[in-house]
C-alpha cells in the first residue's frame, strides 16, 4: 500500500485551523500510515494549536498587509520572498502527494510552491465571500471545496464541488451531553443557559454588550457562558459569578453548544456551520472589520432561511435588549430557528472534501 503524505496549510484564526485539524483526522482514519506537515505562520495561534491536536508544524514568516501604511506593510514584500523560498525548500523536502490549504496568509507561499513542482492543490474556502488569498490561488488549484452557493464568481466554475466546511465531529450529537456539560460549567439545571461567543480571538464589541446589559440578561433568571476571548479576559474576569462563567478559550465546544439553550455569536465561516449542526436559536452579530464584511454575508445566508437573527454592530444599542427579550419569551419562534438552522447542516463535509482529495492521489 503506498504511504502518503500530505501538507495541510492555514492559519491566523481558529477558522481557518480547525477546518485543516479536521481534514487531517479524516485523512488519519482513512490513510493510518500517512505522513502529515502543517504550514502555518509564526507567531499565530496555529503553532500552538496545531501541536495541541498532534500534528508537525514549520512556520513561515508572513504576514497580511494591513489597510494603513505601516512598518509591516513594508516589510510584506521581504516576508513574501522568504516564505516562498521556504515553502520551495518544504515542498522539496516532504514531497508531498496533495497540498490542501484553508485560508490565511500562510497558505498563499506554500500552495504557489506546490502548483509550480507539480503538486496537486485543493482549496477549502469556508466563506461566502472568499479571501484574496484563495482568489489568487483558485487558478493553478485542482479542487476548491466551497461552503456555499454561487461562487462561480470568484472561481473557476469547473473545479468548484459543494461540500460544506469541516466541523468537530464530537458537534454531531450533543444532545447526550447536555447533563454533563451543564455539571462541568457547574450551573443551574433548571435555568436556561446563553452562550456568548466572540470567535477564537474574541470580539470588543459584544464583549461590551455583554458588560452594558448583565445586569437586564440575569434579570430574566438566564445563566451564562461567555467566550471574551484572549485579548479581553484581564478586562472581563471580575464578571465571574455562580450564574456568569467568563472563559477565554474554549476547549470543549461540544459541551459549550450542548449547554446552551440560546447563543449570541460571530459570523465565521466556521461557527456558522458549527450552529447549523447544533441547531440552537442564533442571534448572529457579524464582525463589519473583516474584509469584504464576509461574515455579514455568511450571517445573511442563514437569515435568508429563516434560521437565525441578524443584528449589526451600528444597531445594538438600540435593538437588543428589544430583539433579545423578544426571542427569550416566543418559544414558537426559538423552535422554529431551530429547525430552519438545521436544514443547511452539511455534516458530512469532511468526508466529501477528503472523496476530493482522493481523486488526486
Amino acid at each position: 500500500m503506498t504511504k502518503y503524505k500530505f501538507i495541510l496549510s492555514g492559519g491566523g484564526t481558529g477558522g481557518h485551523i480547525y477546518p485543516a485539524i479536521a481534514i487531517a483526522n479524516e485523512l488519519k482514519l482513512q490513510f493510518p500510515d500517512a505522513e502529515f506537515l502543517f504550514v502555518g505562520a509564526k507567531d499565530k495561534m496555529e503553532m500552538q494549536k496545531v501541536p495541541q491536536a498532534g500534528y508537525e508544524i514549520k512556520g513561515l514568516w508572513i504576514a497580511g498587509i494591513q489597510r494603513k501604511i505601516t512598518f509591516q506593510n513594508m516589510m510584506f514584500p521581504f516576508k513574501l520572498i522568504s516564505s516562498l523560498l521556504d515553502s520551495n525548500k518544504i515542498i522539496r523536502n516532504f514531497k508531498p502527494n496533495v497540498v490542501i490549504g484553508t485560508g490565511g496568509f500562510a497558505s498563499g507561499p506554500l500552495l504557489r510552491a506546490a502548483g509550480s513542482a507539480g503538486i496537486p492543490t485543493v482549496i477549502q474556502e469556508q466563506n461566502s465571500f472568499p479571501g484574496i488569498t484563495n482568489k489568487l490561488l483558485s487558478k493553478k488549484a485542482n479542487a476548491i471545496c466551497v461552503a456555499y452557493e454561487n461562487l462561480e464568481r470568484f472561481f473557476p466554475k469547473g473545479k468548484i464541488v459543494l461540500t460544506g466546511n469541516p466541523v468537530r465531529q464530537d458537534l454531531i450529537d450533543i444532545s447526550s451531553k447536555k447533563e454533563e456539560a451543564i455539571a462541568f460549567y457547574n450551573l443551574d439545571p433548571n435555568k436556561k443557559i446563553l452562550l456568548v461567543l466572540g470567535g477564537s480571538l474574541g470580539a470588543r464589541r459584544i464583549n461590551q454588550l455583554i458588560e452594558k446589559e448583565l445586569k437586564n440578561i440575569l434579570s430574566h433568571d438566564i445563566q451564562i457562558i461567555w467566550q471574551c476571548g484572549k485579548l479581553y479576559f484581564g478586562d472581563y474576569k471580575k464578571y465571574n459569578l455562580p450564574n456568569v462563567k467568563v472563559v477565554d478559550f474554549i476547549e470543549r465546544m461540544d459541551f459549550v453548544y450542548a449547554a446552551a439553550d440560546v447563543i449570541i455569536s460571530r459570523a465565521g465561516a466556521s461557527s456558522v456551520s458549527e450552529l447549523c449542526i447544533v441547531g440552537k436559536p442564533v442571534i448572529f452579530i457579524p464582525s463589519p472589520n473583516v474584509a469584504e464584511d464576509h461574515q455579514t454575508k455568511n450571517a445573511q445566508s442563514i437569515v435568508d432561511a429563516k434560521g437565525a437573527i441578524l443584528l449589526k454592530e451600528s444597531e445594538l444599542d438600540s435593538q437588543f435588549s428589544i430583539v433579545f427579550e423578544a426571542l427569550l419569551k416566543d418559544k414558537g419562534k426559538q423552535n422554529q430557528l431551530s429547525e430552519n438552522i438545521k436544514k443547511l447542516a452539511m455534516p458530512n463535509a469532511t468526508k466529501a472534501i477528503i472523496e476530493e482529495i482522493k481523486k488526486l492521489l
